[in-house]
Parts: structure tokens; C-alpha cells; sequence
């Protein structure tokens, strides 16, 4: 399991105009199975999405693909982790 943390580089003016292309970047991602929930950060200075792949070069490649990430608009930090518990609505989780 990853979790992707997105930090803003730019100001929101600047990362607006990406958004609908980010979107649709997440959405398509939530259709193949990779993307299992996301949102953004309070404060709004980024956002996070927890990822289910193979691997985290998987992700990595993956993320190129994020407008966010193409035109240097955010940091990008992947974080892998091993679900050892969850509540019973997330059972799916487990590894």
C-alpha cells in the first residue's frame, strides 16, 4: 500500500488551471484500481491519495503522468507502508 502526498510549489492561482486535468488524472486512476481514496490538505497546500500497486516504481511512473507533477507544480513523496489493521468497512486494505 502507498500513500502519495502532493505539496503545493506553486501558488493555488498558479495550480487552479491543472486542476480539471488533475481530476481527470485521478478519476482514471480510481477506474483502473490503483487510487482508493484521496482529498486534499487542510490547510489546501496539497493533497493525499492512498494507492494500491505492485510496486513503488509503479507509482512512480504512474505520477509522471499527474499534470501536477509534469509541470513541477507540486513535491511528490510516495511512501510505502504494509496494512496490518483495519476498521471493518476497510478490510479490503489488509496485505
Amino acid at each position: 500500500m502507498f500513500l502519495i502526498e502532493l505539496t503545493y510549489k506553486a501558488p493555488f492561482s498558479e495550480i487552479e488551471p491543472f486542476m480539471a486535468e488533475h481530476m481527470a488524472f485521478v478519476e482514471k486512476h480510481y477506474t483502473t484500481g490503483h487510487f482508493l481514496a484521496s482529498g486534499r490538505k487542510v490547510p489546501r497546500d496539497g493533497g493525499l491519495i492512498i494507492c494500491k500497486a505492485t510496486s513503488r516504481a509503479e507509482i512512480e511512473e504512474l505520477m509522471q503522468n499527474d499534470p501536477f507533477v509534469y509541470q513541477d507544480l507540486v513535491e511528490c513523496r510516495v511512501v510505502e507502508f504494509v496494512t496490518s489493521r483495519a476498521e471493518d468497512g476497510m478490510k479490503g486494505l489488509l496485505e
